[in-house]
């Protein structure tokens, strides 16, 4: 008989993270997935061969639903009596480790993506620390996406070195080299979409349009840019959030008044828009790990991001990319005219590129060194 394990997320989409994994695990592990939304859940859990289950839960923190998610949570541990729990996102992370933990479920893998405490202040950020300690203090192994969240998980004094680690390079699902393969994509869609000429040097970002990924920044540093050099582009695709961390009024005045300024919005496949541009930009402010650097890298992009955690794994300074520091408009106007104006390091760092990203990323690896993870937290 497999082992049983159980894989959680507070929302379906967040199973994301491990497409095509699960399928992979499913050889070995009777895999049941837990999430809210049963509708979803149940498309992605025929997609990827697997069993799932429904527990409805709330990503704004709700102290009475939140008890009757965790009383739930523990009725169906006790019913499944399961050999793996690994939790991942902030509160299925926490309500899956605690209950766990009090059900006496022998390997509980709480797997941290990023911090959210990082963009938070005052109580709040208290709160998520809070939070952060409870789920890795309910687990008996923490795994993190980079080596940066790993560090900082210690440094702030939430979970002990000795618990905590990362498998490999870090990243929770690889990347799919076959799929990101700028040989399989029409190089040329999105400048004859948009009416951007050949020769324009056009700079690409994708992402959340709010302010913590740097999109101020970013649309002011082209801006200024835009005004020295004619035939420059900057591609935005992604949705604009109004509600949490909108970007600025400037902001938004700037990209609807600069003709060379596209805002595409949110896109299906995002491939084009990489692929028929020059350069990726992610000046975040906080990442887990940045899984977009390592998209555009496969698709052989060299980048301009930011010294945080994650980013600056993904990022070799000089080999694929350049790294400047967060929230600095002068710094980031700085390396995007030098990326305009020295065409040849730019050709030398896109070709080194794709095989970086390939070196350590690539999908099966980092499935199998999960895997290998797994068996022997399950043998211990």
């Amino acid at each position: 008989m497999k082992p049983k394990f159980i894989i959680a997320t507070t929302i379906p989409l967040s199973l994301g993270f491990f497409k095509g994994q699960l399928r992979f695990l499913s050889r070995e592990f009777d895999i049941c997935a837990v999430s809210s939304n049963p509708e979803r859940l149940e498309s992605f859990g025929k997609e990827e061969g697997i069993t799932t289950h429904c527990i409805p839960m709330e990503r704004p923190i709700s102290i009475v639903k939140d008890f009757v998610s965790l009383w739930r949570w523990i009725a169906f541990l006790r019913k499944e009596k399961p050999n793996v729990v690994h939790g991942n996102t902030p509160k299925a992370s926490m309500l899956s480790m605690l209950a766990a933990r009090l059900t006496g479920v022998p390997v509980r893998i709480y797997m941290c993506h990023g911090l959210r405490f990082q963009g938070a202040h005052g109580v709040m950020r208290k709160l998520l620390m809070a939070m952060e300690r409870l789920s890795c203090s309910c687990a008996t192994r923490v795994l993190c996406v980079s080596e940066g969240v790993r560090k900082l998980l210690v440094e702030e004094k939430i979970c002990p070195a000795e618990k905590c680690g990362v498998v490999n390079y870090g990243s929770s699902n690889g990347i799919d080299l076959s799929r990101f393969d700028a040989n399989s994509v029409d190089a040329e869609r999105m400048r004859r979409e948009l009416g951007i000429p050949d020769d324009d040097f056009v700079f690409c970002f994708v992402g959340r349009v709010v302010g913590d990924k740097g999109v101020n920044e970013l649309v002011g540093a082209f801006n200024r840019l835009s005004q020295e050099y004619e035939k420059t582009e900057l591609v935005i695709v992604g949705p604009e959030e109004s509600e949490l961390d909108p970007i600025a009024d400037v902001t938004k005045k700037i990209i609807a008044e600069n003709p060379r300024i596209y805002a595409v919005g949110r896109q299906s496949d995002v491939k084009p828009y990489m692929v028929g541009s020059d350069t990726f930009v992610l000046p975040s402010y906080r990442e887990g790990f940045g899984v977009v650097l390592m998209e555009a890298g496969a698709l052989g992009l060299p980048c301009i991001t930011t010294d945080i955690t994650g980013c600056n794994e993904i990022i070799k300074e000089g080999e694929n990319g350049v790294i400047i520091p967060p929230r600095n408009e002068e710094a980031l106007y700085g390396a995007m005219k030098r990326f305009v104006e020295d065409r040849e390091a730019v050709s030398r760092m896109a070709a080194r590129s794709r095989e970086l990203i390939a070196s350590r990323y690539e999908q099966q690896m980092v499935w199998d060194a999960l895997l290998k993870e797994y068996r022997r937290l399950l043998n211990e």
